[in-house]
């Protein structure tokens, strides 16, 4: 277990602008252009993990194909000038813009012990249904980069606080502190010293053993995914396509056998579970609640009933489910909207919902969060979560692009 997440050689900027250097995830603002427009206008033409990333807005453009030689270009370009942290974690202190702060460790997981398939027995296990058409046009990305900069963040369910918080106390070299763009706060990183670094895989040993003692699971569910699911996913796709041709003495060291993440403790104060609600596009949203009334009558469960509020232009509501198929109401929208093959994008606030889901042709709708305490064993006891069900805090609360890590020999 001690080996499932470790130290990397994580690379870092030599004399950049980090403020421009650093942005958001890529699956964030995909409805909102201008967000991406803003950021553009921001970086300018200095070094940014903008060059290296595709912000998924522009995943399915008509340019898609010139925008990842780009980034493969940007890559080679960036490489002289980024500096090598060998065998290294970094602690990190993210401050929301609300002024909570929210604790982590970079570090890289072994994608061998990761498997995203529902009802899996892996360290490292999915929280939500991963959707395969959806990782092709992120593999492409991939196949073309030499090295790869996470927005994955992954759980550990450390009540006791054993593996990040003491960190805190025994901060070694300061790596980085700076605010970040776009009302993303501030962020600061420090290089774990050696016996740190042992302890802390030390204690997620013990996360590991604990979870055995108490469930008598021969395979402890010691990380669950945070967010970056499909990053992941594609990652474990990659490496698997890799491993064909190697022999397992070279598979067991070659660096696309891993991939950097950040891990952070469900249990820290900051961690908020947030809602992640639903747009949907070309559509007549009386024919649809009038198509959702017959699902749920075609579709009764025994569950609890649940209430949705939804938002088109010129009306609004809620829908009232008396006997839903799911237990959770976004499992029971998100089903319907999947049968019926609707066109849908996933929303980071009730504002911008409610905005989009009023434009001609739209609809928006609510959901509730999810306890995130019930997280780990939700997932031990039935498997994946609906696709999109909760999301770690606000999208400019996400975890911005800011360590690298070469994937290539």
């Amino acid at each position: 277990m001690k080996n499932v997440f470790r130290p990397a050689d994580i690379l870092l900027p030599k004399n950049a602008n980090w403020e421009k250097w650093s942005v958001v995830a890529c699956d964030q603002y995909t409805s909102e252009p201008e967000y991406w427009e803003a950021v553009e206008a921001l970086v300018g033409d200095e070094p940014s993990t903008l060059r290296l990333t595709l912000p998924e807005i522009y995943l399915e453009n008509a340019d898609a194909p010139t925008r990842i030689a780009k980034i493969g270009e940007a890559m080679q370009s960036y490489a002289p000038k980024m500096e090598k942290l060998e065998n290294t974690f970094v602690y990190v202190e993210r401050t929301l813009k609300d002024g909570r702060v929210r604790r982590g460790i970079v570090g890289m997981v072994d994608l061998e012990a990761y498997n995203y398939e529902k009802g899996s027995k892996s360290p490292i296990r999915a929280t939500e249904g991963t959707v395969v058409e959806r990782i092709p046009p992120r593999l492409k990305v991939r196949e073309g980069a030499t090295m790869e900069l996470p927005h994955v963040m992954i759980l550990i369910d450390d009540r006791d606080q054993t593996v990040i918080e003491p960190l805190a106390e025994k901060k070694g070299e300061k790596l980085y502190d700076f605010n970040l763009m776009m009302e993303g706060g501030h962020i600061a990183g420090w290089r774990v010293g050696e016996d740190e670094a042992e302890r802390v895989q030390t204690a997620i040993a013990g996360l590991a053993e604990a979870f055995t003692a108490r469930t008598g699971e021969e395979n402890p569910f010691v990380f669950a995914m945070g967010d970056g699911n499909h990053s992941l996913a594609t990652a474990k796709a990659y490496y698997e396509n890799i491993k064909k041709s190697l022999s397992e003495a070279e598979a067991a060291v070659h660096p696309a056998r891993y991939a950097l993440a950040e891990i952070v403790n469900l249990h820290d104060e900051a961690l908020v579970f947030e809602p992640i609600h639903r747009v949907v596009f070309g559509v007549d949203p009386e024919k649809l609640l009038r198509d959702f009334a017959a699902f749920c009558k075609e579709n009764e469960g025994d569950n609890a009933p649940q209430e949705i509020p939804y938002f088109y232009e010129g009306g609004q509501g809620v829908l009232k489910i008396e006997k839903p198929v799911s237990p959770l109401s976004v499992g029971t929208l998100q089903r319907f909207l999947d049968e019926k093959g609707i066109k849908t994008d996933y929303i980071h606030g009730a504002d911008v919902t409610k905005r989009l889901g009023q434009e001609p042709g739209n609809m928006g709708f609510l959901l509730p969060p999810m306890d995130k305490n019930a997280l780990f064993d939700t997932v031990e006891a039935d498997g994946v979560l609906p696709r999109k069900t909760f999301s770690m805090g606000e999208a400019c609360e996400k975890r911005f692009y800011l360590e690298a890590r070469k994937i290539t020999k």
